[in-house]
């Protein structure tokens, strides 16, 4: 059985044209939806009497209707076809049947084959039984393919040596990128993370990489793959990863080349930036106009970042402080695609020891209009002076109107929006009269 398996590997040299096994040129460029566009070169040499090409060790995820080849002008391109043959015992003996096969060092045809006993017929036709293990097989069949690979159908009209340019889809690559916030007093440091899942059936060594953010228009929607493998965490200094704004969406191309092997998860540093932080606490009220009784609300926190000049693709950012040379993660949140001089407000969680109290007063509808007073209380329990933001959605018909004495405005249309600085350990209250018309 030994002897079988070291022979599986010896691939005939005169089923197809001549390709050189490493591409000259190989560019990858990754998309948000589970898609990558694949660019290779390789030399080969084409020859009239040959019109069979194979191109070996394509992604096994290819989208077969996407390849695009381009050829030598006298070189006509007729069929092509995928092809992966995965070995068996089984394949290999059924593709030996009345050929020849060596048994203890000497040359027999091979006439019946079982997985435990095959029969072999000698030189001078004598039939043995013998064990199938002891069988060994001189060389793969030639029309095996044992990679996957597309093969072309063709014809040119003289030798020639060039230089062949692949173009095609695959699936089951995708990225994503992911971010880092350690806060350290009212500054932080954002990090970049550039996240790639690998499943495609294709190793791509030393490749150039570049990772398209946006949503593209699909003809029809593949479904996602989940990856289980090996985490393979790749970090390298980082370097300046270039951003081209083009036609709608960022093309970001990582400026050193990467190996990304087959199911496996490499990780990229694309960035890190020192940045200036604002805490804001905000919560977010009833109706007036539906509201009963008495509620508790709890106050949610956020911090916010100024624009940066850089634009950043979508993903899951996670906000970190240190307190006592300890480090705890104070919350996590998703980023959507953000261009560049964008402010940015990430949702940490919610406040300990701050809450909301509102309390109904009054309500009276006479026809169609309803009369609401509703009293609001802000608890801040902390040692530290907090800014809360409080939204209340009101209907700003016309003959509906607030009568207050905290200031407020209105934002995002419909929001009374009412900004209070709350003392430590104190509270603010004050009334709110709503006229609502329907």
């Amino acid at each position: 059985m030994q002897k079988f398996l070291l022979s599986l590997f010896v691939i005939s040299s005169s089923y197809a044209l001549t390709l050189s096994q490493a591409p000259q040129e190989n560019t990858l460029v990754i998309y948000n939806d589970n898609l990558a566009l694949v660019h290779e070169s390789r030399q080969a040499t084409l020859t009239p009497k040959e019109t069979t090409l194979i191109y070996s060790n394509v992604a096994n995820s290819i989208i077969t209707d996407s390849v695009h080849i381009s050829l030598p002008k006298d070189t006509q391109l007729f069929t092509q076809h995928y092809r992966y043959d995965k070995i068996t015992k089984q394949k290999l003996f059924q593709a030996y049947l009345n050929k020849d096969v060596i048994y203890k060092k000497h040359s027999y045809t091979l006439l019946a084959y079982q997985s435990n006993e095959s029969i072999l017929k000698s030189k001078n036709n004598t039939l043995i039984n013998v064990a199938t293990k002891d069988i060994v097989l001189p060389s793969l069949p030639k029309e095996f393919i044992t990679t996957p690979s597309l093969v072309w159908k063709i014809q040119t009209k003289k030798k020639v040596t060039t230089t062949l340019s692949l173009n095609y889809l695959i699936q089951k690559i995708d990225w994503k990128s992911n971010y880092t916030l350690d806060i350290i007093h009212n500054k932080a440091a954002l990090t970049g993370w550039i996240t790639i899942n690998n499943n495609s059936g294709k190793t791509f060594r030393h490749t150039q990489l570049s990772l398209l953010a946006g949503d593209i228009n699909r003809a029809r929607k593949t479904p996602r793959h989940a990856i289980s493998y090996l985490k393979a965490s790749y970090d390298t200094p980082v370097q300046n990863v270039t951003t081209k704004a083009y036609e709608g969406y960022h093309l970001y191309t990582i400026p050193f080349r990467v190996t990304l092997l087959d199911k496996e998860k490499t990780q990229i540093k694309f960035f890190t930036q020192q940045t200036p932080i604002q805490r804001v606490y905000k919560a977010n009220l009833n109706n007036p106009l539906y509201f009963q009784g008495e509620i508790q609300t709890d106050v949610k926190q956020y911090i916010q970042l100024p624009k940066l000049t850089r634009a950043l693709p979508k993903g899951t950012v996670r906000i970190y402080a240190t307190t006592d040379k300890t480090k705890i993660l104070l919350g996590e949140t998703t980023l959507k695609h953000t261009p560049k001089n964008t402010p940015i407000e990430l949702k940490i969680g919610t406040n300990f020891d701050m809450k909301v109290i509102q309390t109904l007063i009054s309500k009276e509808k006479k026809k169609k209009v309803t009369f609401v007073d509703i009293h609001y209380k802000v608890i801040n329990n902390s040692n530290t002076k907090k800014r809360v933001t409080l939204l209340i959605p009101f209907s700003r018909n016309k003959g509906s109107h607030i009568t207050t004495n905290k200031d407020f405005i209105f934002t995002k249309g419909n929001l009374a929006t009412f900004t209070l600085e709350v003392n430590p350990n104190t509270s603010s209250n004050f009334d709110v009269h709503f006229q609502i018309k329907k």
